[in-house]
């Protein structure tokens, strides 16, 4: 079974072309942060503290942008989805 149907089963999506734009929804959103980085560096100077509050910072902005490129993309609702999935996994509560 190839790459692109494994990932097809995994995501449970109905098509190849489905994997390939989700895909490259992942892949524009993270070259975008990429490029967004670039521009506020200079702006903030070459301290040490830059990076912690980037990565911070950038999570919402990442997933902002990830549901953006999702939906321009005909793939908002496994995205939708996906966000869903994973704020309820960062937030999930310890049972005792």
């Amino acid at each position: 079974m190839g790459f692109l149907k494994k990932l097809q089963e995994r995501w449970k999506v109905d098509s190849t072309l489905q994997v390939v734009l989700i895909l490259v929804v992942f892949a524009l959103t993270g070259s975008t942060v990429v490029y967004i980085k670039k521009f506020i560096q200079p702006m903030m100077g070459d301290h040490w503290w830059f990076d912690l509050v980037y990565y911070v910072a950038i999570l919402p902005i990442y997933n902002l942008i990830l549901l953006i490129y999702g939906f321009i993309f005909g793939q908002g609702k496994y995205f939708w989805e996906f966000e869903k999935r994973f704020f309820r996994r960062i937030f999930r509560r310890k049972q005792s």
